[in-house]
């Protein structure tokens, strides 16, 4: 079923369209450089970025390199627990510094220590490159905090890619003793790289995050040949596309307790809904909330949906708190 717009985002959504329209129009190819930059675009949309008593970029080694990070903390001597922030972007773009405000958001509402982790970017680092960073980020995050009081919780929060890689990292913890992860906060997640789910369809057309887009992030992500289809590769390519969906990897009562948002007039809406089903199967406690009028990347247009915005802050705030 189709989405039904809220009338806040309409006067955007028409501009949104009609460029897109143009750009078809003029041929325009698309560039890792472009979507990165039309993505750092929508920064004018989050105006509101909370002062904290710390905030500051620190990094980690690892294979050989330095991985970034930025932490945060109100009361840095206060012991908070710990948030792993994974941001959104396709797996190729979004960065540490178009998130700050919502990672400083979260710092505030929450009360906790956040680590927004600069992980590598497709197709520069395809899969799993950047899944790699953000668990070698996550096993070691208390090296990432000296000197900044926390207590031993730690949640993992992502939205669209970023919740790809958090559900990734939960499959990961079954096996895995070193990762330890108490709760996870998906914001429209995508868990399923087959572009299986009904909303792929209904809500792949006028609603910003397009169906034809979401197939080339999946180009560029699994380094295919840019003129096939996700859905027409070789056997051997769609094996390693399913095997990476988290929608179809194993889900067991171990898995951390999680909150899940979705948007109504998202294209990943079902696979968010999918994937909440399947954890619910499996006895994982579940709590799911969904914006029936916003879009993908709703987080990034905070200045036009500010109650939507503050409410899913206020849940995630009230979830870490049953931590505490």
């Amino acid at each position: 079923m189709r989405g039904i717009i809220s009338p806040k985002l309409e006067d955007f959504l028409t501009q949104a369209n009609n460029a897109l329209a143009e750009a078809k129009r003029n041929k325009v190819e698309w560039t890792p450089a472009l979507i990165r930059g039309n993505l750092d675009k929508l920064a004018a949309f989050m105006s509101e970025a909370p002062e904290l008593a710390f905030v500051e970029d620190r990094c980690l080694d690892f294979e050989g390199r330095e991985l970034a990070v930025r932490a945060y903390s109100p009361a840095p001597n206060e012991p908070l627990s710990v948030l792993l922030h994974f941001h959104g972007g396709g797996h190729m773009c979004g960065s540490v510094e178009l998130y700050d405000p919502i990672s400083r958001q979260l710092a505030k509402t929450a009360r906790c220590v956040v680590i927004c982790v600069e992980y590598r970017l497709a197709p520069e680092h395809p899969y799993p490159a950047g899944i790699h960073d953000c668990q070698h980020a996550l096993i070691n995050y208390k090296k990432l905090l000296k000197g900044v009081a926390h207590n031993d919780t730690v949640t993992i929060m992502g939205d669209s890619a970023g919740g790809a890689i958090c559900t990734t990292l939960s499959m990961n913890s079954l096996k895995n003793s070193d990762i330890k992860i108490d709760k996870q906060i998906l914001i429209y997640p995508s868990v399923d790289y087959t572009m299986s789910s009904p909303s792929i369809q209904s809500n792949g057309c006028g609603f910003l995050l397009e169906q034809d887009k979401i197939r080339w992030y999946f180009q560029q992500y699994f380094s295919l040949n840019t003129n096939e289809n996700v859905d027409s590769t070789d056997e051997s390519e769609l094996q390693v596309i399913k095997q990476a969906s988290p929608l179809y990897g194993p889900f067991s009562n171990k898995m951390p307790e999680t909150l899940i948002f979705t948007a109504g007039c998202d294209p990943l809406r079902d696979e968010g809904l999918a994937y909440a089903h399947a954890l619910h199967e499996a006895g994982v406690k579940v709590s799911h909330h969904q914006f029936d009028g916003l879009i993908h990347a709703y987080m990034l247009l905070q200045d036009l949906v500010k109650e939507e915005c503050q409410q899913t802050y206020q849940q995630i705030a009230d979830f870490m708190l049953e931590l505490t």
